[in-house]
């Protein structure tokens, strides 16, 4: 007997809309309830969808919650200003803006102290939100290139371990200073910042 493709697999497809109202709910509860007190149940209610909705496409809270906190970040984008500095200042304080946004802190505070125990949470943050945000340091390196700002790296592997580094500073420090100090990211520190970042503290 053979066996069915799964292209002949029957069934309702997924729908877009259903998804942005089911992450938008969960951000919305976290704010409220704190990640303790959320349940799916309460989630789809907000949603209007059923609780079977939900665990159809995820598992369970903590990968809700990732995927609800990823497509914050997903609205970043680097603006071309005409130089390497000013475009990462241009994507540092729009990340910093996301951050300050009560859904941003509550939601990525929670699945950062929960991955702390759980090993598949921490691959589902870097895949959801580490992974998918280096397409900035990527894009940005590419740009500087172009304009002869920054020199080609001599091969991938260290292309891919500076695409690294770049990601961890500045993604660690506005963070640190967003979510842990409580300080404002504001123009003069994201200037200050990128400056140290470019040229180091001698400069």
């Amino acid at each position: 007997m053979q066996s069915r493709s799964p292209a002949s697999r029957t069934g309702r497809p997924r729908s877009a809309t259903a998804d942005a109202a089911i992450l938008a709910a969960t951000r919305e509860a976290l704010v409220e309830l704190g990640w303790s007190k959320l349940t799916l149940g309460d989630v789809a209610t907000r949603a209007g969808v059923a609780k079977t909705t939900l665990y159809r496409r995820w598992a369970g809270k903590n990968e809700l919650v990732v995927d609800a906190v990823a497509e914050l970040f997903d609205e970043l984008e680097l603006p071309d200003r005409g130089s390497l500095a000013a475009d990462i200042e241009g994507v540092v304080l729009q990340f910093a803006t996301i951050l300050a946004c009560p859904e941003a802190k509550s939601g990525l505070m929670a699945v950062v102290a929960e991955a702390t125990r759980d090993e598949a949470l921490r691959e589902r943050i870097r895949a959801s939100v580490v992974d998918r945000q280096k397409r900035l340091v990527l894009e940005g390196r590419a740009r500087a290139q172009e304009r002869g700002e920054l020199p080609p790296e001599p091969d991938t592997a260290s292309s891919a371990r500076t695409v690294d580094l770049i990601f961890d500073m500045v993604a660690g420090a506005v963070v640190h200073r967003t979510l842990v100090s409580a300080e404002p990211a504001d123009e003069e520190w994201v200037r200050s910042f990128t400056r140290v970042l470019l040229h180091g503290l001698s400069s």
